[in-house]
């Protein structure tokens, strides 16, 4: 079962190794690892903790973490031991059912995993951008727009 709260301080150490691990991973599939930055060199200039920050944790450990506002998903993690076991989506799932509005998210082109878990909770790719490595703009990236409607703006139209 996946219980999720708010970040504490006392997570932060956690949330590294999980992003240091999952993002290796990510970067794998798309840019390359060549591009990689650490959590701990990213965090405040990427805004981490500019809005809503929710770990995940499974028996008392934290398996992932999201970080949201009411319009957009900016950060989402899993420990990679834990990957389709249902901790992404169930962060997926409290930031959607937290937003007020639609929602929005960038995936990076060819993280097939992760656009097949975003696809498979409702949001829809609007478009494709081509640019820089958000927090590691020496590398050129691909990324694709995906939105979220809340339920409850479609339940208003």
């Amino acid at each position: 079962m996946v219980n999720s709260r708010a970040y504490e301080s006392t997570d932060w150490q956690r949330l590294c190794e999980i992003h240091d691990a999952s993002r290796l991973d990510e970067l794998s599939l798309t840019v390359g690892t060549e591009a990689f930055l650490t959590l701990e060199q990213t965090a405040e200039s990427e805004g981490l903790f500019d809005d809503k920050l929710v770990v995940a944790e499974v028996d008392g450990v934290i398996r992932g973490f999201v970080a949201y506002s009411d319009d957009e998903l900016t950060w989402l993690y899993v420990d990679p031991q834990f990957y389709k076991r249902g901790v992404g989506r169930s962060l997926i799932r409290h930031a959607v059912a937290d937003s007020t509005s639609a929602i929005e998210l960038e995936v990076l082109e060819g993280n097939t995993p992760a656009l097949k878990l975003y696809l498979s909770e409702g949001f829809k790719v609007i478009k494709r951008v081509k640019g820089k490595l958000a927090g590691n703009e020496e590398f050129a990236a691909v990324g694709l727009v995906l939105r979220h409607e809340s339920s409850a703006k479609r339940s208003v139209l």
